[in-house]
Order: structure tokens, then sequence, then C-alpha cells
């Protein structure tokens, strides 16, 4: 990590030294002696940083590097800092001039001081001995680039994972028993085997989906905490039945949360995946919330302890699943199709990957994150493969196989490019098993500085860039991805976080404050705190903040609390992300940090921002979503840095709700805010000409989010968004649900544009829109058109995801042959009028999830629907008795044989006091038990899997 600090600074002093800045008299040498020494030991530490593991001595040298590098870091910024001097007039703003002069003064030399301190240190490590690397001549020494050719063919899909097939039939087996009572299936094995994966493949099966009409996964973890796992449980288990928990649940004791629990799965044949068992508690804690009734339920518990397994499966009939290494013919397999993308290893190299593969034991993971670093080699390079094998082998020599897959995880940290290194390394302030948002962590990457510039391309683009590449190193996992495709949410491996949490410990990169007892190194400039500010030692450390992360934290804090804790701490942070805190009011003090580039205070409950932001001269992002805050002051026009602009917040309980989403008021002459890219949602009712006039000036944007827009400002909005060439997603929000949209005249649209948004009447469907080819996402919503939409939206050939909502008043939709070539998911919702609809053979030929709800004319079966050969899905939701009727499975049910061939079809049921959502197959066996042949059929408005986002 030497390599990454010292190339930062270098980034930094070429700039310093450039401009014309009043430096104290005899600082310019030393900060050029410096400059020049860590540059001439610049190319030694790229070589060092890969072997500072194996050699005690190179270790303290690099990390002696790694600290002179960041102090004369610290240095230059509070210099900086220094200089800054606040507005002001009158004879009181003299004296304060005065005082700070003299203030300043004296902290210059300080600082001078202090560099000439750094320049003795630097001195003694160029001058000194420095370590000797094993084989320094094999290593070409070279700059490692960042690969970009191969793209997703690196990636290993959960599908594709070798020697799963066996492990998944007999689990399937165990599931399809005819044991009536609850049966517990425990996956064990160490980790890295595979036991997440293979209960995922098993869950997310379509023959168990179903069979286990009620489902839901429960991720544990090693620090569990069991409130949190049965409210979690309990909203997974009210999502499935297709209703919303009750507000009163986040209030719940545990012992009322088991109760709910038990009385949701009481009378149901339900499957529960408790993934990542550490200890024996985590089950009794919650077994007793889940019945054992004679309906065959089922819960599959995944665990790296042995002893945690067999507790689990003390009853009768239970079984417990060892996960066992991949065989060697599974193993090599493996390898090759992710180091090689599935061709066979060229002959020159297979002694060379044969032993390499040895080391990884057979250990999925391993295999996986060698060979994805493999990936990026030359094939015809024989030397530099040979270099990798040597290191393995170095590495890997105990008998130990975790620590044996530590070593080799660490080989591909190693192999990492400097600037991958840091961005990597900055995943261990997350929690474990925390799902990171990906636009939080581009947006924190670019604020911490660790993003490089690369002509013709946006910071966001650069850094997006190293997301995917550490996606096809399999070093970070994709949990959430959005319908069109999109990365919503990733982690790491708890494995790999083990590795860089290591690592960082060493480098005194970041420090985790988790429990009071945590050891605190003697400087600390990223902490992340966890869970209560009461982790935070007193007088024990200096806290030299760049950045201050929270997770979890619920203690009440206060300015008070804040100054406190880090009384002199705060002047060079660059991020402060206080997300999900109790916080009330903003603090104060913020507005006097210079080096500030990010401030999140998304899901806090303060309401007002003060006039003084306009003193964060550097802020980049201003993340204020689902916070109170609805009006920002004039003032914020002068952040002229400013890129992310992000303030709104839902409150009401269904997205079918016209106000369903708040936006916030701002100055209307936005126009001067050049660098924003993402402006969401600002309020245009009451300034709504000018402040359309003005966003014509923000040729950077991407996002736009437009709220309450008057009909007579469309002419203005057109014109202005001819000028947006650059917007990848456009949402416009009319004032009233009947006030028209009037965006007709664009004559030229952006061509980028992939996400469209549309709330509000429109007289006829834009003509432009189907100029866009790159549009993977279109909902449109209260349209209320005449006119089949169908027409303008169905040749578009990226279209992914398609929603609409009372969008047409017709009596026929004809979904046409060859229309729709992309897209995956469609959804229908309060289309009143509808009477038909029809499906041509060869239309949507990639659909795989169809849902249609409250079209109340709409009474059959929509005719083709048997010609959607990829549909997975179709839920059928508040819709007519006549439709549900014809789908009985008895035979009696005359456009059954239409969806005979779909694995999961939902319609709604009213039973037990509540509407529930079942599949169709289990329409009679409902009917029966209920003695009711007239069932009703009513839902909640459907949020299609999302709240409607940009």
């Amino acid at each position: 990590m030497a390599e990454s600090a010292v190339f930062f600074l270098l980034d930094k002093l070429t700039p310093l030294l450039q401009q014309e800045l009043q430096l104290l008299r005899g600082i310019r040498p030393e900060v050029q002696f410096i400059k020049d020494e860590l540059e001439r030991l610049k190319a030694f530490l790229r070589v060092a940083d890969s072997f500072e593991d194996r050699d005690p001595l190179l270790k303290v040298w690099v990390k002696q590097v790694s600290d002179v590098a960041c102090d004369m870091e610290d240095a230059i910024d509070e210099f900086t800092f220094r200089l800054v001097n606040n507005p002001g007039d009158g004879y009181c703003y003299l004296l304060r001039k005065l005082f700070r002069s003299l203030k300043n003064l004296r902290a210059r030399h300080r600082i001078a001081s202090e560099i000439q301190d750094i320049k003795s240190r630097v001195q003694g490590i160029s001058r000194g001995q420095i370590p000797n690397i094993v084989e320094p001549g094999s290593h070409s020494g070279r700059p490692a680039t960042r690969f970009e050719s191969q793209g997703d063919a690196l990636l290993l899909e959960e599908a594709d994972l070798v020697g799963i097939d066996n492990p998944k039939r007999q689990l399937m087996e165990l599931l399809f028993n005819d044991e009536p009572g609850r049966e517990v299936i425990s996956i064990c094995g160490m980790g890295g085997l595979g036991k997440t994966t293979l209960a995922k493949q098993v869950y997310e099966d379509a023959k168990v989906k179903k069979r286990f009409r009620i489902h839901a996964w429960v991720t544990v973890s090693q620090s569990y905490n069991i409130s949190e796992l049965l409210k979690d449980m309990v909203q997974q288990l009210f999502n499935v039945i297709g209703k919303r928990a009750p507000l009163e649940v986040n209030n719940m004791k545990n012992d009322k949360l088991k109760e709910l629990i038990k009385n949701l799965l009481q009378q149901s044949r339900y499957l529960i995946v408790l993934d990542d068992v550490w200890r024996t508690s985590a089950w009794d804690a919650v077994k007793l919330a889940l019945p054992n009734k004679n309906f065959g339920s089922r819960v599959i518990l995944t665990t790296r302890n042995k002893e945690v397994a067999s507790s689990s499966c003390s009853e009768s009939h239970n079984k417990v699943y060892n996960l066992e290494f991949l065989p060697q013919a599974e193993a090599w397999k493996l390898f090759c199709k992710k180091t090689f993308q599935g061709n066979s290893c060229p002959p020159q190299l297979e002694d060379i990957c044969q032993g390499i593969l040895k080391k990884c034991g057979g250990l999925p993971l391993a295999i996986v994150a060698i060979s994805g670093a493999l990936a990026t080699k030359d094939g015809g390079n024989v030397e530099e493969w040979q270099m990798v094998y040597k290191g393995v082998v170095t590495e890997t020599g105990g008998n130990d196989k975790l620590e044996d897959m530590k070593k080799v995880l660490s080989l591909s940290f190693n192999d990492l490019p400097y600037y991958l290194k840091t961005c990597f390394l900055y995943l261990s302030i997350f929690p474990d098993l925390y799902a990171i948002e990906h636009m939080r962590l581009i947006r924190l990457w670019i604020a911490e500085g660790f993003v490089n510039g690369e002509e013709g391309k946006t910071p966001e683009d650069v850094a997006e860039s190293y997301l995917k590449e550490l996606l096809n190193r399999s070093l970070v996992q994709v949990i959430e991805k959005s319908t069109d495709g999109r990365v919503k949410t990733c982690r790491i491996h708890d494995l790999l976080r083990e590795v860089i949490l290591s690592k960082s410990r060493d480098q005194n990169f970041a420090t985790i404050a988790k429990e009071q007892d945590t050891n605190w190194p003697d400087k600390v400039r990223r902490l992340s705190i966890l869970n209560s500010l009461q982790n935070i030692p007193q007088n024990r450390t200096i806290f030299q903040l760049r950045s201050l992360l929270m997770f979890g934290v619920l203690d009440s804090i206060t300015q008070l609390s804040m100054t406190t804790l880090f009384p002199r701490g705060f002047k060079l942070l660059r991020v402060l992300d206080m997300q999900g805190s109790s916080l009330e009011v903003f603090p104060d003090q913020v507005v006097n940090l210079f080096h500030l580039r990010y401030l999140s205070l998304k899901d806090t409950k303060v309401k007002t921002i003060p006039p003084s932001i306009k003193k964060l001269q550097n802020l980049e992002t201003l993340d204020l979503k689902h916070s109170y805050v609805t009006e920002l002051p004039v003032e914020i026009l002068r952040l002229q840095r400013l890129r992310h602009l992000l303030v709104y917040r839902y409150e009401v309980e269904s997205y079918a709700n016209f106000d369903s989403k708040y936006g916030f008021k701002v100055s209307p002459q936005i126009g001067g805010m050049q660098c924003l890219q993402k402006l969401c949602f600002i309020e245009a009712d009451q300034v709504g000409h000018v402040m359309m006039i003005e966003l014509g000036k923000l040729t950077q944007l991407r996002r736009l989010g437009i709220r309450k827009l008057r009909k007579e400002d469309g002419a203005a909005l057109c014109s202005s968004i001819e000028k947006l060439t650059n917007l990848r997603s456009l949402s416009i929000t009319s004032i009233e649900e009947d006030e028209v949209i009037d965006i007709q005249n664009i004559s030229s649209p952006p061509q980028f544009l992939q996400r469209l948004y549309l709330c509000g009447r429109l007289e006829k469907l834009p003509q432009w829109i189907r100029s866009l080819k790159n549009l993977v996402r279109v909902h449109l919503k209260w349209s209320k058109l005449e006119e089949e939409p169908l027409e303008y939206l169905q040749g578009l050939p990226n279209l992914v995801y398609l929603e609409l909502l009372q969008v047409y008043v017709g009596e026929t939709l004809c979904f046409k042959a060859k229309g729709f070539p992309s897209l995956k998911l469609l959804g229908l919702d309060d289309l009143d009028g509808l009477k038909s609809m029809i499906i041509e053979e060869g239309a949507m030929p990639g659909l795989k999830k169809l849902i249609i709800q409250r079209c109340g004319s709409l009474t059959k079966v929509p005719s083709g629907i048997e010609h959607l050969s990829k549909l997975k899905t179709i839920e059928f939701f508040d819709m007519p008795h006549e439709l549900i009727m014809s789908l009985r499975t008895n035979g009696e049910g005359e456009d059954y044989w239409r969806v005979a061939h779909v694995p999961v079809v939902y319609s709604t049921y009213w039973r037990s006091g509540g509407w529930d959502v079942y599949s169709v197959d289990t329409f009679e066996e409902i009917q029966n038990a209920e003695g009711d042949s007239n069932p009703g059929v009513a839902f909640r408005s459907l949020e299609l899997r999302t709240l409607w986002k940009v």
C-alpha cells in the first residue's frame, strides 16, 4: 500500500509546486526534495508491495514509506487549510483577521517544522539499507495495467459453477421427500467451499419456489442481531404473501416477533434458509418461531461449524450435508473456465497451472480468486506465469487449508495495480456482509482521491471501470442487480474481507471502531464507527481524520458529542457519511471543513441546511435522500464543484400514489452549477419557467429528476433537454395527476438516454421516444392516452423493463410480432378500460416476468401468452373472478393450457382474514379447504419489486 500512498502524494505535490503559492521561505526546496526522493523509490515500491508479506524487514520498510507519505499529505492539506481566509467586513472582521493571521503564522511555522522532520525521515529511508526482494531480477518492474477487453467473460455466474449439479440434486431430493414434518438440512463446510452458492441455487430453483410458496432467505453472519434477524424474516414473509408488514413490527420485542412469524407460518408449507450460522445460539433463538406441522416444511442452514450443524439437526429425520472440496477434474474445469474463458490451457502453461491449482486445495473461492488474477496475464509470457507459481509455492506451504487459502487470496490482492489496491482495501470500512450501494461506493472513491483522471472520461466513468475490474477478478460479488442489468449492491466475501482487514491494520489504512476494546493505532486517518459512539476512546490516540463513516449508530448525536469525540480531528476531513444515524440538526462545525468532498445525511432527521454551507467550496456530493429537507438555501449555488445533489424522500405506502415522492425547492438560478451530474428531485411549480431555461446550462447532467412541472413550462424544458446531450436518466412528474406534460417538441433528444420516467397526463406519446435506441427502462404513469402507446415503444431494440400505470384508456393492446425484442419484464397496472390483450407469435421473445393488476375489464387470459417460451413468472393481482377461474388446474380452467408452461403463476385469494398470493396450481386445494367457490380478489398496489426511482 506504500505504492498507493506515494502515487497519491506525488499527484498532489506536482501541482502544488507549479502554483505560485506563498510558501514559507525554505519550504519549497524541502518539498521538492521529498518529491524527488519518493519519485526515485516509486518503481521499487511497485515490487516491494507485492513481496512484503514474506519478509518482515521489507514489511517494516514499506510501512515506513507509507507513513511518511501520509504524514506529508497531512502537512500539505493542513497548509492549504491555513491559507483559506473566510470573507467578512467591518472593524470586527479586521480584528479577527489579524488574530487569525498571527494564529496561522504560528501554525505555518509548525507545519514547516513538520516538513523538515519529514525530509529527515525520507533521507533516512533513502540512505538506509533497503531490504532485498526475492528474485528481483525476475520481475519485469513494468507498471501493472488495467485490462479493458475481458469484460463479462471473466464473471462466473452461479449457474455455471462446476461440481454443483450433484449436490444440488441431492439437496432437492431431501427437500422433496415425503416426510410430513419440518426437516432441517444443514450444509456444512469451511468458508469458500460454496455453501451459500449451493443453497442459493436450490432456493432459486423454480420447482422449489413452486412447492414452497412461503419462503425467506435470512443471512445470520458472525455478529448477528436476533431482533434485526427476526424483523428481516417478518418483512420477507409479508412480502412473499403480498402484504405490507405492520408498522408496529419495528417496535416489537423478540417474543412478539417470534409469535408473529409462527402465526404467519402456522398453516403453510414453508422453506426458510438461515445462511452463515456461526453459533448454536442463533439457531436456538429462531427455531421456536418455526412451527413443526405436517405440511412438509423445510429449513436449510449453512454453517462452517460442525457443532452448529449437528445441533440444529439433532431432531429425527434431519440431515447434515457436508460439502466437500472439488475433485481434481472439476477443479481443473473451474480453473480453465475462469482463467481461459472456457478454453483449454495452453500446453506451455499446463504444468505451471497444475502447480498453482494444487495449492488451491480444491477450494472454489481460492480457485476463482487466483484464476481471476491469472486471466489478465499474457498467455505467451511463460516467465510471468512462472513468477505467479513461485509466489503461490512460497505463500502456501502449510497444511492448514484456511490459512493457505488466505495466502492465495492475498496473492490476488497483491496482483492488483496500486489504484485498485486502494479501492479494494477501502471496502474494509464497511461492516461484514454489508450490502454496499454501487453509486455510494463510486462517490466515496472519488471523494477520497483514489480515482485517476483519464482523458475523455468523467471520474465516475473511471471509477465504474475500477469496480468492473474488481468484479471481473471475482474480488467483489454482486448482491443485487436492477431488472435492466445494472449493479445495485455488492459486497466482498467474508474471507476476502479478513484478508484486507489484516492489511488495513498493518498499513494503518483504516480503523474499525466495533468494540470498546478495539486495538487503536497511534494515529487514525479513516474511521468507521459500527453500532455505537461509545466505542471511541478518549485521549488514547490522535485523530487526523480524512474520513468518518457511521454504520448502525443509534446513539443520540449532537454537535457537542461530535466536538467532544474529535476535538482536533476534523480539519482535514474529506468524507463525512452519517447515513442512518440519529442526527436531527445539521452540525454547524461541518461548514468549516474546507477539504470536505462528500457529505451524506441520508436517512437522518435533519430538516434544514444552513446558508453557511456555501463555505464548503470543495464539496462534490451532497446526499440528503430520505431526510426531512424540503428546501435548500440560495447559497447552495455557491458550491461550484458540486457534482451530485440528491434530495428526495418517499412518504406513502404505494408507488401507485401520485404523491409518493417529495423533492426540494431551490433557487431557479441553478444554471451556474456547471459540474452537476445528478440533480433530483427539484420542484418546479413556483419558479418553473426560469428554472427550466437554466437547466439547459447544466450540460454535464446525467441524471435529472423534476417534480411539479406545469404544462406552460414544457416548451422551455424541451429546449433545455436538447442541450443535455450527456443525459442518461430523465424523470418528470407533473404538478397534478391530470396536468399535461408538454414535451412533444424535442427535435434532438439525448441519444444516450437509458431510463425514462413520465408521470402525468400526455396528450400523445412523444414520437421522439422511438429514436432512443439506448433506452433500457421506461415507466409511464397516469398518461391516459387514447391511442395505443405500444406503437412507439415496441421497436426499441434494448428496452428491458416496461411499466404502464393508467397509461391507456382503450380496450385492446396488441403486442406485434418481432416487437420488444429485449423486453424481460412487463408490468400493466390499472388499465381499467382494457378488455383484450393480444400477443402475436414472435413478440417479446425474451420476456421472463409478466405482471398484470387492477385491470377490471380484462376477463380473459391474454391471447398468445402461450408463445412466451421464456416466461418464468406471471402475477395476476386484483383481477376479475372470471380470469382467475379460467386458470383452474382440474381440467375446468379453459385457459390453463395457455400458462401451463410457466413455472410460477400467482393469483390472489382471501384466506384467514387477509389477502395472500397463491399459485394457480394450488387453486383447487385452497378452494376446497375454504369451501368457497367464489373467491374475491384484491391486493395492495404492487410495487413491481421496486419504488419508482430514476
